[in-house]
Protein backbone atom coordinates (compact mmCIF):
# COMPACT_ATOMS: atom_id res chain seq x y z
CA UNK A 1 0.00 0.00 0.00
CA UNK A 2 1.05 3.69 -0.33
CA UNK A 3 2.94 5.08 2.42
CA UNK A 4 3.27 8.43 3.77
CA UNK A 5 6.38 10.46 2.85
CA UNK A 6 8.55 11.62 5.13
CA UNK A 7 11.39 14.20 5.17
CA UNK A 8 13.93 13.23 2.32
CA UNK A 9 17.78 13.89 3.55
CA UNK A 10 19.80 15.94 1.14
CA UNK A 11 22.02 15.15 -1.73
CA UNK A 12 24.76 15.52 0.31
CA UNK A 13 23.44 13.27 2.90
CA UNK A 14 23.48 10.47 -0.09
CA UNK A 15 26.57 11.02 -0.92
CA UNK A 16 28.25 11.16 2.55
CA UNK A 17 26.16 8.00 2.60
CA UNK A 18 27.84 6.25 -0.01
CA UNK A 19 31.31 7.74 0.87
CA UNK A 20 31.18 6.03 4.84
CA UNK A 21 30.48 2.64 2.66
CA UNK A 22 34.01 2.75 0.90
CA UNK A 23 35.73 0.98 3.51
CA UNK A 24 33.01 -2.12 3.81
CA UNK A 25 33.22 -2.26 -0.24
CA UNK A 26 36.86 -2.96 -0.12
CA UNK A 27 36.95 -5.32 2.38
CA UNK A 28 34.66 -7.52 0.30
CA UNK A 29 35.64 -6.28 -3.01
CA UNK A 30 37.36 -9.45 -3.50
CA UNK A 31 35.12 -11.50 -2.59
CA UNK A 32 32.20 -9.61 -4.49
CA UNK A 33 34.40 -10.75 -7.59
CA UNK A 34 35.21 -14.48 -6.36
CA UNK A 35 31.62 -15.21 -5.81
CA UNK A 36 30.01 -13.22 -8.93
CA UNK A 37 27.62 -11.07 -6.84
CA UNK A 38 27.55 -8.75 -4.54
CA UNK A 39 27.66 -9.91 -0.81
CA UNK A 40 24.52 -9.99 2.03
CA UNK A 41 26.47 -7.32 3.82
CA UNK A 42 26.92 -5.08 1.23
CA UNK A 43 23.59 -5.46 0.31
CA UNK A 44 22.51 -5.25 3.90
CA UNK A 45 24.40 -1.88 4.52
CA UNK A 46 23.51 -0.30 1.27
CA UNK A 47 19.55 -0.83 1.87
CA UNK A 48 20.10 0.45 5.58
CA UNK A 49 21.50 3.26 4.31
CA UNK A 50 18.61 3.96 1.64
CA UNK A 51 20.79 3.74 -1.39
CA UNK A 52 18.28 1.45 -3.47
CA UNK A 53 15.77 3.99 -2.90
CA UNK A 54 17.24 7.17 -4.67
CA UNK A 55 14.48 6.89 -7.46
CA UNK A 56 11.19 5.49 -6.03
CA UNK A 57 8.70 7.71 -5.44
CA UNK A 58 8.17 9.46 -2.15
CA UNK A 59 4.71 7.86 -1.94
CA UNK A 60 6.07 4.57 -1.40
CA UNK A 61 8.67 5.96 1.01
CA UNK A 62 11.29 6.53 -1.71
CA UNK A 63 13.53 9.55 -1.97
CA UNK A 64 12.82 10.46 -5.08
CA UNK A 65 15.50 12.66 -5.52
CA UNK A 66 17.66 13.18 -8.87
CA UNK A 67 20.11 12.13 -11.72
CA UNK A 68 23.06 14.80 -10.08
CA UNK A 69 22.46 12.63 -6.60
CA UNK A 70 22.43 9.16 -8.61
CA UNK A 71 25.98 9.48 -10.42
CA UNK A 72 27.39 11.27 -7.40
CA UNK A 73 26.25 8.25 -4.86
CA UNK A 74 27.27 5.61 -7.79
CA UNK A 75 30.44 7.73 -8.32
CA UNK A 76 31.46 7.13 -4.28
CA UNK A 77 30.37 3.94 -4.03
CA UNK A 78 32.74 3.06 -7.12
CA UNK A 79 35.63 4.38 -5.28
CA UNK A 80 35.20 1.50 -2.62
CA UNK A 81 33.90 -1.19 -5.63
CA UNK A 82 32.99 -1.25 -9.25
CA UNK A 83 30.64 -3.87 -9.10
CA UNK A 84 28.69 -2.79 -6.42
CA UNK A 85 28.40 0.58 -8.14
CA UNK A 86 27.22 -0.18 -11.18
CA UNK A 87 24.16 -2.76 -9.69
CA UNK A 88 22.95 0.57 -7.35
CA UNK A 89 23.18 2.60 -10.55
CA UNK A 90 21.12 0.16 -12.63
CA UNK A 91 18.66 -0.83 -9.96
CA UNK A 92 17.93 2.77 -9.44
CA UNK A 93 17.24 3.38 -12.65
CA UNK A 94 14.78 0.70 -13.20
CA UNK A 95 12.91 1.70 -10.27
CA UNK A 96 12.49 4.49 -11.93
CA UNK A 97 11.49 2.94 -14.88
CA UNK A 98 8.66 1.05 -12.58
CA UNK A 99 7.56 4.44 -11.11
CA UNK A 100 6.47 5.08 -15.30
CA UNK A 101 3.91 2.30 -15.33
CA UNK A 102 0.47 2.41 -14.12
CA UNK A 103 -0.66 3.20 -9.96
CA UNK A 104 -1.55 -0.06 -9.69
CA UNK A 105 1.68 -1.95 -11.03
CA UNK A 106 3.68 0.53 -8.87
CA UNK A 107 1.79 -0.68 -5.24
CA UNK A 108 2.35 -4.35 -6.35
CA UNK A 109 6.29 -3.05 -6.45
CA UNK A 110 6.79 -0.32 -4.19
CA UNK A 111 3.88 -0.60 -1.46
CA UNK A 112 3.93 -4.33 -0.19
CA UNK A 113 6.70 -2.88 2.74
CA UNK A 114 9.75 -4.49 1.70
CA UNK A 115 12.52 -2.80 -0.22
CA UNK A 116 12.18 -3.16 -4.34
CA UNK A 117 15.32 -3.67 -6.24
CA UNK A 118 14.16 -3.96 -9.89
CA UNK A 119 16.48 -4.93 -12.53
CA UNK A 120 16.21 -4.81 -16.43
CA UNK A 121 17.04 -5.29 -20.06
CA UNK A 122 15.51 -3.68 -22.83
CA UNK A 123 16.04 -6.10 -25.76
CA UNK A 124 13.30 -7.62 -26.98
CA UNK A 125 14.27 -10.68 -26.89
CA UNK A 126 10.96 -12.55 -26.03
CA UNK A 127 7.77 -13.84 -27.71
CA UNK A 128 3.92 -12.34 -26.98
CA UNK A 129 0.41 -14.06 -27.20
CA UNK A 130 -2.49 -11.54 -26.63
CA UNK A 131 -4.81 -13.09 -24.02
CA UNK A 132 -7.38 -12.39 -21.81
CA UNK A 133 -6.64 -8.97 -19.11
CA UNK A 134 -2.92 -9.28 -20.86
CA UNK A 135 -0.26 -11.44 -22.54
CA UNK A 136 1.49 -14.36 -22.10
CA UNK A 137 5.42 -14.32 -22.34
CA UNK A 138 8.29 -16.25 -22.98
CA UNK A 139 12.04 -15.10 -23.44
CA UNK A 140 15.63 -14.94 -22.71
CA UNK A 141 16.63 -11.64 -21.68
CA UNK A 142 20.43 -11.43 -21.12
CA UNK A 143 22.21 -9.96 -18.96
CA UNK A 144 20.69 -8.05 -16.17
CA UNK A 145 22.60 -6.55 -13.60
CA UNK A 146 21.96 -7.01 -9.93
CA UNK A 147 19.63 -10.07 -10.92
CA UNK A 148 20.29 -12.23 -7.96
CA UNK A 149 19.50 -10.12 -5.36
CA UNK A 150 16.61 -8.24 -7.41
CA UNK A 151 12.59 -8.48 -6.36
CA UNK A 152 11.24 -7.61 -9.74
CA UNK A 153 12.81 -7.26 -13.39
CA UNK A 154 11.69 -4.42 -16.22
CA UNK A 155 12.31 -6.22 -19.80
CA UNK A 156 11.77 -4.99 -23.29
CA UNK A 157 9.15 -7.43 -25.77
CA UNK A 158 7.48 -6.72 -28.71
CA UNK A 159 3.80 -6.80 -28.57
CA UNK A 160 1.40 -8.57 -30.29
CA UNK A 161 -1.97 -7.75 -31.05
CA UNK A 162 -5.16 -10.48 -31.34
CA UNK A 163 -3.52 -12.04 -34.57
CA UNK A 164 -0.50 -12.54 -33.35
CA UNK A 165 1.16 -9.38 -35.46
CA UNK A 166 3.58 -6.99 -33.60
CA UNK A 167 1.86 -3.56 -33.05
CA UNK A 168 4.26 -1.73 -30.43
CA UNK A 169 7.36 -2.38 -28.81
CA UNK A 170 7.19 -2.35 -24.77
CA UNK A 171 8.50 -2.59 -21.20
CA UNK A 172 6.73 -4.99 -18.88
CA UNK A 173 7.19 -5.38 -15.01
CA UNK A 174 7.57 -9.17 -13.91
CA UNK A 175 7.98 -10.59 -10.37
CA UNK A 176 11.40 -12.27 -10.07
CA UNK A 177 9.65 -15.04 -8.95
CA UNK A 178 8.27 -15.81 -12.22
CA UNK A 179 11.55 -15.82 -14.10
CA UNK A 180 14.61 -18.03 -13.73
CA UNK A 181 17.98 -17.27 -13.52
CA UNK A 182 20.98 -18.48 -15.68
CA UNK A 183 24.09 -18.16 -14.43
CA UNK A 184 25.82 -16.86 -17.32
CA UNK A 185 27.83 -14.14 -16.12
CA UNK A 186 31.61 -15.63 -16.29
CA UNK A 187 33.66 -11.93 -17.58
CA UNK A 188 36.98 -10.10 -17.17
CA UNK A 189 35.23 -6.84 -14.92
CA UNK A 190 32.27 -6.20 -13.45
CA UNK A 191 32.42 -9.84 -12.17
CA UNK A 192 30.47 -8.87 -9.02
CA UNK A 193 27.13 -7.29 -10.86
CA UNK A 194 25.94 -10.74 -11.49
CA UNK A 195 24.71 -10.06 -14.80
CA UNK A 196 22.73 -12.93 -15.48
CA UNK A 197 19.99 -14.00 -17.67
CA UNK A 198 16.41 -14.06 -17.30
CA UNK A 199 14.39 -17.30 -18.45
CA UNK A 200 10.26 -16.51 -18.38
CA UNK A 201 8.48 -19.67 -20.30
CA UNK A 202 4.44 -18.75 -20.87
CA UNK A 203 4.23 -15.98 -18.24
CA UNK A 204 1.06 -14.20 -17.71
CA UNK A 205 1.85 -10.26 -17.97
CA UNK A 206 -1.48 -7.78 -16.76
CA UNK A 207 -2.34 -5.17 -18.93
CA UNK A 208 -1.12 -2.74 -16.04
CA UNK A 209 2.55 -3.86 -15.92
CA UNK A 210 3.05 -3.11 -19.89
CA UNK A 211 3.63 0.32 -21.49
CA UNK A 212 4.88 1.38 -24.34
CA UNK A 213 8.63 1.99 -24.76
CA UNK A 214 8.25 4.50 -28.03
CA UNK A 215 5.39 6.48 -25.88
CA UNK A 216 7.85 6.51 -22.79
CA UNK A 217 10.62 7.65 -25.10
CA UNK A 218 8.40 10.61 -25.95
CA UNK A 219 6.97 11.69 -22.37
CA UNK A 220 3.66 10.48 -23.47
CA UNK A 221 3.15 8.45 -20.64
CA UNK A 222 0.52 9.56 -17.66
CA UNK A 223 1.67 11.40 -15.27
CA UNK A 224 1.38 9.46 -12.45
CA UNK A 225 3.18 11.89 -9.67
CA UNK A 226 2.65 15.18 -11.51
CA UNK A 227 3.91 17.29 -14.05
CA UNK A 228 7.01 17.79 -12.70
CA UNK A 229 9.80 16.68 -11.01
CA UNK A 230 12.13 12.78 -11.08
CA UNK A 231 9.20 11.39 -13.28
CA UNK A 232 9.01 13.94 -15.91
CA UNK A 233 12.82 12.97 -16.66
CA UNK A 234 13.77 12.26 -20.46
CA UNK A 235 14.12 8.50 -20.92
CA UNK A 236 16.90 7.28 -23.14
CA UNK A 237 19.04 10.72 -21.68
CA UNK A 238 18.66 8.98 -18.51
CA UNK A 239 19.48 5.39 -19.43
CA UNK A 240 22.41 6.63 -21.20
CA UNK A 241 24.18 9.32 -18.29
CA UNK A 242 23.16 6.37 -15.35
CA UNK A 243 26.10 4.03 -16.64
CA UNK A 244 28.76 7.13 -16.38
CA UNK A 245 28.73 7.44 -12.41
CA UNK A 246 30.37 4.28 -11.64
CA UNK A 247 33.46 5.15 -14.54
CA UNK A 248 33.83 8.60 -12.95
CA UNK A 249 34.33 6.77 -9.34
CA UNK A 250 36.55 3.66 -10.86
CA UNK A 251 39.03 6.50 -12.19
CA UNK A 252 39.41 8.85 -8.94
CA UNK A 253 39.75 5.65 -7.08
CA UNK A 254 42.79 4.79 -9.54
CA UNK A 255 43.94 8.30 -9.46
CA UNK A 256 44.36 8.04 -5.64
CA UNK A 257 45.53 4.78 -5.78
CA UNK A 258 48.76 5.56 -8.24
CA UNK A 259 49.54 8.85 -6.63
CA UNK A 260 49.23 7.40 -3.15
CA UNK A 261 51.90 4.99 -4.63
CA UNK A 262 54.40 7.21 -6.66
CA UNK A 263 55.62 8.64 -3.50
CA UNK A 264 57.55 5.84 -2.64
CA UNK A 265 57.32 3.40 -5.08
CA UNK A 266 61.14 4.04 -7.62
CA UNK A 267 61.01 3.70 -11.33
CA UNK A 268 63.25 0.72 -12.52
CA UNK A 269 66.17 1.41 -14.80
CA UNK A 270 66.38 4.36 -13.88
CA UNK A 271 68.19 7.34 -11.33
CA UNK A 272 64.97 7.72 -9.65
CA UNK A 273 64.42 6.77 -6.24
CA UNK A 274 60.29 7.54 -6.72
CA UNK A 275 58.03 8.08 -9.70
CA UNK A 276 56.76 11.43 -7.79
CA UNK A 277 60.34 12.92 -8.84
CA UNK A 278 60.12 12.21 -12.72
CA UNK A 279 58.63 15.04 -14.81
CA UNK A 280 57.23 12.42 -17.23
CA UNK A 281 55.71 10.62 -14.39
CA UNK A 282 53.96 14.11 -13.39
CA UNK A 283 52.80 15.08 -16.68
CA UNK A 284 51.08 11.78 -17.06
CA UNK A 285 49.33 11.78 -13.74
CA UNK A 286 48.04 15.60 -14.49
CA UNK A 287 47.23 14.58 -17.73
CA UNK A 288 45.14 11.54 -16.59
CA UNK A 289 43.97 14.02 -13.62
CA UNK A 290 42.66 16.51 -16.20
CA UNK A 291 40.74 13.64 -18.02
CA UNK A 292 38.82 12.56 -14.95
CA UNK A 293 37.51 16.13 -14.37
CA UNK A 294 37.14 16.62 -17.82
CA UNK A 295 34.66 13.64 -17.64
CA UNK A 296 33.37 14.58 -14.20
CA UNK A 297 32.39 18.30 -15.85
CA UNK A 298 30.35 16.10 -18.73
CA UNK A 299 28.18 14.26 -16.32
CA UNK A 300 27.19 17.31 -14.48
CA UNK A 301 26.17 19.05 -17.44
CA UNK A 302 24.02 16.35 -18.25
CA UNK A 303 22.58 15.37 -14.75
CA UNK A 304 22.35 19.24 -14.95
CA UNK A 305 20.24 19.38 -18.06
CA UNK A 306 18.27 16.34 -17.45
CA UNK A 307 17.09 17.77 -13.53
CA UNK A 308 16.38 21.56 -14.69
CA UNK A 309 14.09 20.14 -17.24
CA UNK A 310 12.28 17.77 -15.18
CA UNK A 311 11.90 20.07 -12.48
CA UNK A 312 9.72 22.91 -14.73
CA UNK A 313 7.72 19.93 -16.02
CA UNK A 314 9.55 20.47 -19.58
CA UNK A 315 10.70 18.06 -22.20
CA UNK A 316 14.62 18.39 -23.16
CA UNK A 317 15.02 19.80 -26.57
CA UNK A 318 16.13 16.63 -28.96
CA UNK A 319 19.68 18.73 -29.11
CA UNK A 320 20.50 18.91 -26.08
CA UNK A 321 19.09 14.85 -25.43
CA UNK A 322 22.01 14.11 -27.92
CA UNK A 323 24.46 15.98 -26.22
CA UNK A 324 23.62 14.14 -23.08
CA UNK A 325 24.33 10.72 -24.81
CA UNK A 326 27.16 12.70 -26.56
CA UNK A 327 28.54 13.95 -23.05
CA UNK A 328 27.80 10.08 -21.30
CA UNK A 329 29.80 8.17 -24.03
CA UNK A 330 33.11 11.26 -23.85
CA UNK A 331 33.07 10.94 -20.17
CA UNK A 332 33.56 7.35 -20.15
CA UNK A 333 36.16 7.69 -22.91
CA UNK A 334 37.99 9.99 -21.20
CA UNK A 335 38.17 7.88 -17.58
CA UNK A 336 38.73 5.04 -19.78
CA UNK A 337 41.97 6.80 -21.27
CA UNK A 338 42.89 8.11 -17.51
CA UNK A 339 42.94 4.76 -16.26
CA UNK A 340 44.94 3.36 -19.52
CA UNK A 341 47.71 6.39 -18.60
CA UNK A 342 47.37 5.99 -14.96
CA UNK A 343 48.35 1.92 -15.39
CA UNK A 344 51.37 3.43 -17.49
CA UNK A 345 52.88 5.41 -14.59
CA UNK A 346 52.54 2.27 -11.79
CA UNK A 347 53.68 -0.12 -14.49
CA UNK A 348 53.90 -4.13 -14.69
CA UNK A 349 53.15 -4.20 -11.01
CA UNK A 350 49.33 -3.12 -11.55
CA UNK A 351 48.23 -6.74 -13.13
CA UNK A 352 49.32 -8.21 -9.62
CA UNK A 353 46.13 -10.42 -8.27
CA UNK A 354 47.00 -8.63 -4.99
CA UNK A 355 46.88 -4.92 -6.44
CA UNK A 356 43.40 -3.50 -6.70
CA UNK A 357 44.25 -1.48 -9.75
CA UNK A 358 44.16 -4.44 -12.14
CA UNK A 359 40.17 -4.55 -10.93
CA UNK A 360 39.24 -1.25 -11.47
CA UNK A 361 41.04 -1.27 -14.86
CA UNK A 362 39.09 -4.28 -15.55
CA UNK A 363 35.92 -3.14 -13.92
CA UNK A 364 36.20 0.33 -16.39
CA UNK A 365 36.91 -1.51 -19.59
CA UNK A 366 34.02 -3.64 -19.15
CA UNK A 367 31.67 -1.48 -18.25
CA UNK A 368 32.69 1.30 -20.82
CA UNK A 369 31.36 -0.87 -23.33
CA UNK A 370 27.63 -1.38 -22.33
CA UNK A 371 26.05 -0.25 -26.23
CA UNK A 372 24.00 2.72 -24.67
CA UNK A 373 26.79 4.52 -23.56
CA UNK A 374 29.30 3.69 -26.52
CA UNK A 375 30.86 6.92 -27.44
CA UNK A 376 31.20 6.26 -30.83
CA UNK A 377 27.36 5.97 -30.86
CA UNK A 378 26.84 9.29 -29.26
CA UNK A 379 29.17 11.25 -30.85
CA UNK A 380 27.48 10.32 -33.92
CA UNK A 381 23.97 10.93 -32.68
CA UNK A 382 25.05 14.39 -31.76
CA UNK A 383 26.79 15.10 -34.62
CA UNK A 384 24.22 14.09 -37.05
CA UNK A 385 21.60 16.41 -35.31
CA UNK A 386 24.32 19.00 -35.57
CA UNK A 387 24.81 18.93 -39.08
CA UNK A 388 21.11 18.80 -39.88
CA UNK A 389 21.07 15.19 -40.91
CA UNK A 390 18.15 13.81 -41.10
CA UNK A 391 18.88 9.95 -40.51
CA UNK A 392 18.42 8.42 -36.69
CA UNK A 393 20.46 5.04 -36.28
CA UNK A 394 18.49 4.68 -32.86
CA UNK A 395 14.94 5.65 -31.15
CA UNK A 396 17.07 6.13 -27.79
CA UNK A 397 17.58 9.88 -27.73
Amino acid sequence: MTTTATAVPTAAEFVARAAALRPLLREHAPRIEAERRITDEVVDALTDAGLFKLTVPRRFGGHETDMRTLVDVSAELAEGDGSTSWVVAVVNTCNWLAALFPLQAQEEVFGTGTDARVTGVFGPTATSRRVDGGWRVSGRWYYNSGAWHSTWAVLGLPLTDESGEVVDQAMALVPRGDVEIQDVWHVAGMRGTGSNCLIAEDVFVPEHRVISVPRAIDGALPKVHGDTGLFRSSLAPLLALGLAGPQIGLGRAALKLVTEKAGTKPISYTYYETQADSVAVQLEVAEAAMKIDTAQLHVRRAAADIDEAAAGGGDLDVLIRARVRADSGHAIKNVLEAINTLLNVHGGGSFADSNPLQRIWRDASTAGRHAVATPAVGMEIYGKLLLGVEERITPFV
